[in-house]
């Protein structure tokens, strides 16, 4: 056998896992085909009664979310950070990512049991900020890890690797990075908190404003945006219905949640204002034109030609939005683990 051809076999015994580790989603892409996404919340029973109605001792994503007067309810990552200070928000990270692991089908156990390598896309700040934190989350449970920012997995997975900018509007964090055609320096990443979770802060503010006597929690406006959330051009009026004293009453939010969705425009332009010029100049018209927009607040309707009208003041550019913004970083976190050479893996186990 050659050396090639035992290379070869050696990376079939080896299961590669792309994670998307996201604030308000996660997501895994596998390369033994599994693709999952779950919401990023963990929830224990409050007490024994809980505990007996949901005969669980815990419950991760959407069961958790519907289930939450019952739970003592965690979403462990904010603006783009693993909360600090909550020994309890570290170990919902760790059940998230081991639900989307056991999703992915990884076995830790038998003879047979394949090597796991994992490449986990964070925010730019968790990046630097948590990454000890992720290891510790992953340790014993995968073989080697790689920790990269989510816009350069994203731009890994579309193969934009050069004079690129990708824009990542998340729930907690939007970021920015320039791909230059090698890993990205920090000076070619940038990270706002104007994103999904400001959205929805800004949108309860005018509707509890606006409508004083209507019940409403961030769940109902988070459900809100992400069905009819929209900038720009108005495209008919957006109605929905609130106990009002217990009584279903329906009222027009359409002008709160325009202004809501809105408020991330000026930030996101102002820092591809900032960002542009930064590019050698003889690039900096391929880079305008060779704007890629994604994460979950890329669906909102009218956002992709108010960033592109932005930048009108140096000279234009184009903005296009990716075709799966559910998968298209854990994919592109596949894509660098089906990639990496052996050298440039952490490894976690010996």
């Amino acid at each position: 056998m050659t050396d090639r051809q035992k290379e070869q076999t050696e990376r079939q015994k080896v299961l590669n896992v792309g994670i998307d580790l996201g604030t308000s989603n996660s997501a895994v892409s596998a390369s033994n085909g599994q693709r999952h996404v779950v919401e990023s919340y963990v929830g224990w029973p409050k007490d024994m009664v809980a505990r007996k109605v949901l005969k669980r001792d815990l419950l991760v994503g959407t069961e958790a979310v519907e289930s939450r007067p019952m739970l003592d309810l965690h979403r462990p990552l904010e603006r783009g950070l693993v909360k600090e200070g909550s020994e309890k928000d570290l170990e919902a990270v760790k059940e998230i990512l081991g639900h989307l692991l056991d999703l992915a089908g990884v076995k830790r156990t038998g003879k047979n049991a394949p090597r796991v390598r994992a490449v986990v896309g964070v925010p730019a700040e968790a990046m630097r900020v948590n990454k000890q934190q992720l290891r510790s989350a992953l340790e014993g449970t995968v073989d080697g890890l790689m920790i990269v920012s989510e816009p350069f997995a994203v731009a890994y997975g579309l193969d934009a690797l050069l004079h690129t900018l990708i824009v990542d509007i998340g729930a907690g964090t939007s970021d920015f990075c320039i791909m230059r055609g090698h890993f990205p320096t920090e000076e070619d990443q940038r990270t706002l908190v104007a994103a999904g979770d400001s959205i929805d802060a800004n949108l309860l503010k005018l509707v509890r404003d606006h409508h004083p006597e209507a019940q409403v929690s961030v769940y109902m406006v988070r459900e809100w945006k992400e069905k009819h959330g929209f900038v720009g051009k108005t495209q008919g009026k957006v109605k929905v219905t609130v106990p009002v004293a217990g009584v279903p009453t329906e009222i027009d939010i359409t002008e709160d949640l325009k202004s809501a969705c809105e408020s991330v425009v000026e930030p996101v332009v102002e820092t591809l204002l900032d960002l542009l010029p930064r590019v050698e100049p003889e690039f900096q018209a391929k880079v305008r034109n060779n704007i890629i927009l994604s994460g979950g607040c890329s669906l909102l309707s009218g956002l992709r030609p108010a960033l592109q009208d932005g930048l009108e003041p140096i000279g234009g550019g184009t903005v296009q939005s990716v075709k799966d913004p559910v998968f298209a970083g854990a994919e592109g976190c596949l894509a660098i683990a089906l990639d990496a050479q052996d050298k440039e893996w952490d490894k976690l186990t010996s």
